[in-house]
């Protein structure tokens, strides 16, 4: 298995509230319809809470600006993946994702890449 990790921050012109509301209630189901054409196998949404316990950690480690939320998304591998990308409906898929995203995320600010799970603890 392969692992997109998609690490949100919102766009300026959005509320926090707002951007977890929409990427809940509006994107999720959006990325669930398009998840066959796109061979995603599990999708998850990490939401940030607890915002005066994490402004604390970040301050005790100097850590850099915060996400907003982190998305996760499995594929059966990267060939699987890439495979998918050549189809008229996958293409049609990533780009109505791709529309969506951009009324809630900065994707100049939101890192995006894939990795291979290594549990320790699991």
């Amino acid at each position: 298995m392969v692992k997109l990790v998609f690490c949100l921050r919102r766009r300026d012109d959005v509320t926090e509230e707002e951007f977890h509301r929409y990427w809940l209630e509006e994107h999720g189901p959006l990325v669930a319809k398009h998840a066959d054409a796109l061979g995603v196998r599990r999708y998850i949404q990490v939401h940030t809470a607890f915002p005066g316990f994490n402004d604390a950690l970040a301050a005790a480690r100097e850590a850099p600006e915060r996400f907003d939320g982190v998305a996760e998304l499995w594929f059966d591998s990267a060939e699987a993946l890439t495979g998918r990308a050549s189809t008229e409906e996958s293409r049609a898929a990533a780009q109505a994702l791709l529309e969506d995203e951009r009324r809630f995320i900065d994707h100049r600010r939101s890192p995006i890449f894939l990795t291979e799970e290594h549990p320790i603890i699991a």
